[in-house]
């Protein structure tokens, strides 16, 4: 099957839909039942498989936190003959910060973003200088730089102070209202505040930057899957909201259905209406 469309990123060209990596960690967002049903589904055998039927349905590219058990996915996948672009989270709950970033870009990550509950904690905390720091190491790396948040108005400091910055990774709900650890982090499933309202504030930071953006949380962590016209509205909703050259980031699970094949042909047709 043809690639997906696609937009420019750095040196690559990223599809404009991304398989997200949350499920493959086992984090839904959603509640404690379905984080278990993840990782129970989810072993490195089944993230291999999800990883390959993204690339054979058209996705070329796979966003997820840098760890260990994710490297460890990603290079049986290449070593299998993927060819999947890795776009990497930094894994915060790591003490050297700056060695896992050199190491996520040795590893062959072509853009490292800096984690966004890692963002927002510095950012509530009224000091930003140690996300700074990150982006300016990232770039010393020689990949694409990106700022995670889950807050509209971290990026309206990163572009008022003109970061050296490529790209943002852009919740589409303000999961951050008060500070928070990552569930991943934390080892905790936590209760997430999702208000569809918040979706408006962030389209309309990424409208507003020049800079890439991939948007996320676009079906609300699973809350916008009712139906099949549920999640193609959702879809809709957003790529026609952002830049030519933005992404949507989704996490998919297809234990029940094939979410890989259904959302690409909903992406898939949506952008082709689009130039129509």
């Amino acid at each position: 099957m043809t690639v997906l469309p696609t937009a420019p990123f750095g040196s690559k060209e990223i599809t404009r839909l991304i398989l997200g990596g949350n499920p493959l960690r086992g984090n839904s967002h959603f509640s404690k039942e379905m984080d278990e049903d993840m990782r129970r589904y989810f072993t490195v055998s089944r993230i291999k498989e999800t990883l390959f039927a993204a690339e054979r349905h058209g996705i070329n590219t796979v966003q997820a936190r840098g760890d260990v058990l994710i490297q460890q996915c990603i290079r049986e996948y290449w070593d299998e003959g993927g060819a999947m672009h890795f776009i990497a989270q930094t894994a915060s709950e790591l003490r050297d910060l700056h060695g896992h970033v050199k190491q996520l870009a040795e590893f062959g990550a072509c853009g490292i973003y800096v984690h966004g509950t890692f963002t927002d904690r510095h950012f509530l905390a009224g000091d930003m200088g140690e996300v700074r720091d990150l982006t300016r190491f990232i770039r010393d790396a020689g990949v694409q730089v990106g700022v995670g948040t889950h807050i509209p108005e971290v990026i309206d400091l990163v572009e008022e102070e003109n970061w050296d910055v490529d790209f943002y990774m852009a919740c589409l709900y303000n999961l951050s209202v008060r500070s928070r650890d990552s569930a991943l982090v934390s080892n905790a499933f936590q209760e997430d505040r999702f208000d569809h309202n918040d979706k408006f504030k962030m389209l309309e930071r990424i409208r507003r930057t020049a800079k890439t953006c991939l948007a996320f949380k676009v079906l609300g962590a699973g809350r916008l899957c009712a139906s099949p016209d549920d999640v193609r509205t959702a879809f809709a909703t957003v790529l026609a909201a952002i830049k030519p050259r933005d992404a949507i980031v989704v996490g998919m699970f297809p234990k029940y259905r094939d979410q890989v094949a259904e959302n690409c042909a909903f992406v898939r047709e949506v952008l082709s209406g689009a130039r129509e």
